[in-house]
């Protein structure tokens, strides 16, 4: 027998579950989304510029530190899905809790990477300060929030539309994030000496990284205050006479699930390639094209392209299917980058008309990349009837971090290896034309390889996930 006034808040939160799905929700995850990219992005964009052109790190070095770092997010993202799969639910919900509790952590350790003063400081003193500043953001604070984020999705809404939607906004808060940072941050980031070279001022990154980090814990206290979730998970994860499933047994499912195996392999491609091309972006504007403020309109410009392609991107996956539209989007993506090697362009304006046209293809393929892990949720679900939506979620996450590290590591060896000096404010003809290569065909070719991997191994078509939705609605009315 419960207690009145416990039954009374039960029957409170019972109330506020049933609020409908709606514009709310979708702006709540987009918020999300948009807080972890004020760390994440600049993180991505302005930390190696950050270390070689102000702090005087060699790449190399640079490159070994967010390697190793990213491999111990790689663990600390399935231990933080293991927790949130595990500990109980309170009244806010399973996975809402979390954005709360680590959204002032993760602002103030984003904060303490920018200190400009530390490049007085010996190199060994500035290695180690990057070093622990870095691993403490990303492998703990920022996986400490992101996992529970990323598998709150799953119980926002029982619905694939609903899902579809949220990774529709979750992409336009990473569009919003990406152009504030790559706009913005440029402005107050560079100036340009009486040479016409770009040259960093180095107060400037502690300034903008306190103000971002700000920014994001305000917006991850929006996520909070405004998504619900509705779909009531188990923590015990048992079904009636069903066995209970060990950790490795539930790894051993995971691993033999076709879907989330191609997903994952596709998905650390891309990040592979979008890491890398983040992480070298600035070269390629700096030094090769010795405009760094162009960089913003380059990024308005995709930003555009990107969220154009969302308009029509959503109907088209509910008639042909998000896997058949997604390659198409791919396809287009591809053409594109290979066509910009080829040509070796020198003008700006046809760069960025490439570049348009290369922004609408991977933004249709970048609008169902969070809905593909729902299906996959879902598709785990059918096949063992449990849901395990942040372990299959930190799973992904791991596997995503494993990329970044090659990505975020590969490019500061890059660099190294293409004989690129962290110190010189001018970079020979032959290095200027490698950071050219680097930014277009790498990219280029790994998401060739992407299309190829979801056209013929990835197994969730329209119809199978159809297919999916149905049995598992039949499965919860029947168990009501």
């Amino acid at each position: 027998m419960i207690a009145n006034n416990t039954a009374e808040k039960v029957n409170q939160y019972e109330v506020e579950q049933q609020r409908p799905f709606g514009l709310r929700d979708k702006i709540a995850y987009l918020f999300g989304d948009f807080g972890n990219d004020f760390s994440f992005l600049f993180v991505s964009s302005f930390l190696l510029v950050f270390c070689t052109k102000v702090l005087g790190i060699n790449g190399g070095v640079v490159g070994t530190i967010f390697m190793l770092s990213k491999f111990i997010d790689a663990f600390t993202d399935v231990g933080m899905g293991r927790i949130v799969d595990t500990v109980k639910p309170t009244k806010a919900g399973k996975y809402r809790p979390w954005i709360l509790r680590m959204s002032f952590p993760i602002a103030i350790s984003n904060a303490l990477m920018w200190m400009h003063f530390i490049k007085d400081w010996s190199m060994t003193a500035k290695i180690i300060y990057i070093a622990v500043t870095y691993i403490v953001w990303g492998s703990f604070c920022y996986t400490g929030i992101n996992i529970p984020y990323g598998s709150m999705a799953s119980v926002i809404s029982p619905e694939a539309k609903d899902r579809a939607s949220l990774s529709t906004f979750r992409t336009m808060g990473a569009l919003c994030a990406g152009l504030a940072i790559n706009m913005i941050a440029p402005m107050f980031l560079y100036a340009t000496d009486k040479l016409g070279n770009q040259v960093v001022i180095a107060e400037r990154f502690t300034i903008v990284g306190i103000v971002f980090s700000v920014l994001g814990l305000i917006c991850h206290l929006l996520c909070y205050s405004l998504s619900t979730e509705r779909v009531k998970v188990d923590v015990s994860n048992k079904q009636e006479n069903a066995p209970k499933q060990s950790f490795f047994g539930l790894m051993k499912s995971l691993v033999q699930n076709k879907a989330l195996v191609s997903l994952i392999l596709s998905t650390t491609l891309v990040l592979v390639a979008s890491t890398l091309t983040t992480a070298l972006r600035s070269y390629l504007f700096i030094d090769y094209f010795r405009n760094a403020k162009a960089m913003m309109l380059a990024t308005l410009i995709n930003t555009a392209a990107m969220a154009g392609s969302s308009i029509f991107a959503s109907k088209l996956a509910q008639k042909y299917g998000k896997k058949e539209v997604g390659c198409v989007g791919l396809a287009l993506a591809t053409i594109t980058l290979i066509a910009l090697y080829f040509m070796r362009v020198t003008n700006i304006t046809t760069y960025y008309a490439l570049m348009f046209v290369n922004g609408i293809g991977f933004g249709i393929y970048s609008m169902y990349s969070w809905a593909y892990l729902t299906d996959v949720c879902d598709y785990q679900e059918m096949k063992n009837g449990k849901r395990d939506d942040g372990t299959v979620y930190a799973i992904y996450s791991f596997f995503r971090k494993v990329g970044q590290a090659l990505a975020t590591g590969l490019g500061g060896f890059v660099l190294a290896l293409i004989g690129y000096q962290s110190a010189a404010t001018v970079q020979t003809a032959e290095v200027i034309n490698r950071v050219y290569d680097v930014n277009i065909l790498i990219p280029g070719l790994i998401y060739l390889t992407v299309l190829l991997v979801m056209l013929f191994t990835f197994p969730l078509s329209k119809k199978v996930v159809d297919e999916v939705t149905v049995e598992l609605k039949a499965r919860r009315e029947k168990a009501q």
